[in-house]
C-alpha cells in the first residue's frame, strides 16, 4: 500500500471539514443518497447512467442546505453501479469540495480484510469518512484509522428496532452494550478521527452517548421516513453551550423521493430546506 496516500485531505481532516461545514452552511442536515431506480422519475428513463444523474441532480439542488453527503454503498452495488458511485463522489468533491462525503458501507471484518475495505473507501472511492461496525473489536477498526485525517464513524446505537436485540444488552458494570461501544470509541479516538452513529429514534440513548463522549461528532439517522423527532434529537445530542454543531443529522428517502415526477430535484430542495429550518428551530429550543 502506498503510504503517501495516508495523508490528510487537502483542506483538513474530516473533523476540520465537518466543523467548517457546520459553520459555513449553518446546517446539521446530512443528505443520504440512497438511489432506488424503481422510484426514479420518467425523465431518467433510458439515460446511460441514471443513478449518477439522479444523485447529481439531487446534490446540485441541495448543496447549500447540507453539512455532508452520505451515499449508501448497497444502493449502488446492488445495481452494479460502483463506477457510478466513483463518478458521483468525484463529482461531489470537485463541485462541492467543502462538503464532506461519508461512504455509508458499515464495514466490519478482521484486520487484514479491513485493510482492503479501507483501501476501497478512501483510495478507490475517495470518501472523507466511512461507517464501520465495531463488533469484531479494535483490530477491525484500526486499519481505517491508519488513514490520517479520514473519518471513522462507528455504529453505536442504531435507529432500527432490531438494534435493541444486542445493543441494549447489559454488559456487567459497564451498562448496555451501546454504552460500552461509546466508552471504547472515546478510548480509541487518540487521533480525533472517530465519530459515532446513534439513531434519532432513541433520544434517551443519544443523550447518554453524548454524556460519555463529550464533543465527539454524532451521525444521527432516523428522522424523516423513520419518524425520529427533530426537537428531541437536537435536544438530546446538543453540546452544551455550542448550538448548531456536534451532529450530522441524516435524512434520505423523505428528501430524495419528495416527488416521483420530473420536478424531483426541485421537490427535494423544498423538503431539504424545510428539514434544515426545522433543525435550526430545534436548536433555539434546546
Amino acid at each position: 500500500m502506498n503510504s503517501s496516500l495516508h495523508l490528510p485531505k487537502k483542506g483538513g481532516s474530516f473533523r476540520d471539514q465537518i466543523e467548517a461545514a457546520w459553520a459555513a452552511q449553518g446546517s446539521m442536515l446530512c443528505l443520504g443518497l440512497d438511489p432506488d431506480p424503481k422510484r426514479f422519475p420518467p425523465c431518467l428513463a433510458g439515460t446511460a447512467e441514471p443513478i449518477l444523474e439522479f444523485c447529481k441532480a439531487i446534490a446540485d439542488s441541495t448543496a447549500d442546505l447540507v453539512c455532508a453527503f452520505k451515499p449508501q454503498f448497497a444502493y449502488f452495488a446492488s445495481q452494479g453501479a460502483e463506477v457510478q458511485l466513483e463518478k458521483l463522489i468525484s463529482y461531489l468533491k470537485t463541485h462541492y469540495p467543502n462538503i464532506p462525503v461519508i461512504l455509508d458501507a458499515k464495514r466490519g471484518d478482521i484486520g487484514s480484510t479491513a485493510e482492503h475495505y479501507a483501501i476501497e473507501a478512501f483510495e478507490r472511492y475517495g470518501a472523507d469518512a466511512v461507517t464501520v461496525n465495531p463488533y469484531m473489536g479494535k483490530d477491525s477498526v484500526e486499519p481505517y484509522l491508519q488513514y490520517a485525517g479520514k473519518g471513522v464513524i462507528i455504529l453505536c446505537r442504531t435507529s432500527n428496532p432490531g438494534g435493541s436485540d444486542l445493543q441494549n444488552l447489559n454488559v456487567n458494570q459497564n451498562g448496555a452494550l451501546f454504552e460500552k461501544v461509546a466508552l471504547l470509541a472515546k478510548e480509541w479516538n487518540q487521533s480525533g478521527q472517530i465519530a459515532l452513529v446513534v439513531g434519532a429514534t432513541y433520544p434517551a440513548e443519544i443523550a447518554r452517548v453524548r454524556s460519555i463522549v463529550g464533543n465527539m461528532p454524532l451521525l444521527i439517522p432516523g428522522i424523516g421516513a423513520q419518524g425520529g423527532d427533530i426537537d428531541a434529537t437536537v435536544k438530546s445530542g446538543a453540546i452544551p453551550g455550542h448550538p448548531g454543531v456536534g451532529m450530522i443529522i441524516n435524512s434520505s428517502r423523505a428528501i430524495l423521493y419528495a416527488s416521483a415526477d420530473n420536478d424531483f430535484a426541485k421537490a427535494a430542495r423544498k423538503v431539504a430546506e424545510q428539514t434544515r429550518d426545522a433543525l435550526r428551530a430545534a436548536q433555539l429550543k434546546s
